[in-house]
Order: structure tokens, then sequence, then C-alpha cells
């Protein structure tokens, strides 16, 4: 089975809130909630990708030494096995915005559970709810 590598972040602002995106229609597992995030290409650690997919999906900038390792997923979904290290930012610069057509939302850790996610996201809440 294939491993797919790919890197998510909880960016979580001075309220102590995490954002969400919701998966655009005509997406895999659309209209589910996801951690910001994407595929790491070859060549690229997770961090790099993490900073790359932040500036293409949100408009925004962070850097390496902000992305903390926090957690990670590792699901078998019925075509690959995803592997998900989930990183925690709390500084970046400019404002997130849905760049590709997502739906944004600011959360509060006790409130994550609130919102359908794929099944690869859902271990990763209680540690986040620890963590906060």
């Amino acid at each position: 089975m294939k491993v797919t590598l790919v890197s998510a972040v909880a960016l979580i602002d001075v309220d102590g809130r995490v954002l969400l995106a919701r998966r655009p229609a005509g997406k895999s597992l659309a209209g589910l909630w996801e951690f910001p995030g994407g595929k790491v290409e070859p060549g690229e650690t997770p961090e790099t990708a993490l900073i790359r997919e932040l500036k293409e999906e949100l408009g925004i900038d962070t850097w390496s030494s902000c992305l903390a390792p926090l957690t990670f997923a590792s699901h078998a979904y019925p075509d690959f096995h995803l592997l998900m290290p989930l990183f925690a930012c709390r500084r970046w610069q400019g404002t997130p915005q849905a760049r590709e057509g997502q739906e944004l939302a600011w959360v509060r850790a006790g409130k994550l559970k609130d919102y359908p996610m794929p099944p690869a996201d859902l271990p990763l809440i209680p540690v986040l709810r620890e963590w906060l």
C-alpha cells in the first residue's frame, strides 16, 4: 500500500483558537473540516511543505522555527496509507484568507469535536485539547 506524507498545522491565535479549513466541493472528503496543510512533495521536508502550503492556501508566511511538532496521524484509507505530522504554530505574518475556495473557521479546542473531520484527523483532537 502506498504511503502518502501530508503535513498539517494547528494555527493557534492569541485567544487560543485553532484554524480549521473546510474541504471545497469537488475534492475528496469535500465538506469535512481539517487542519490546513498538504502533501509533502519529493525533496521537501514536512516543515518546508507546510510553509509552502500556508502561503498558497491561506496567504500567510511562517518559518520552520515557528513550527513545533505536536503529534501525528497514521491512518489507512482504502487506497493509500496517510502519515500526517501535525505541527503547532502561534506565529505567522499576514491574515489567513481562503484562497482555494475553502471555508475557514477559528474554533476553540473544546468545540473541535463539533466539526465533522476526515477519519485521520479525529485522533488529533484529544491531543490538541490536552495541549491547549
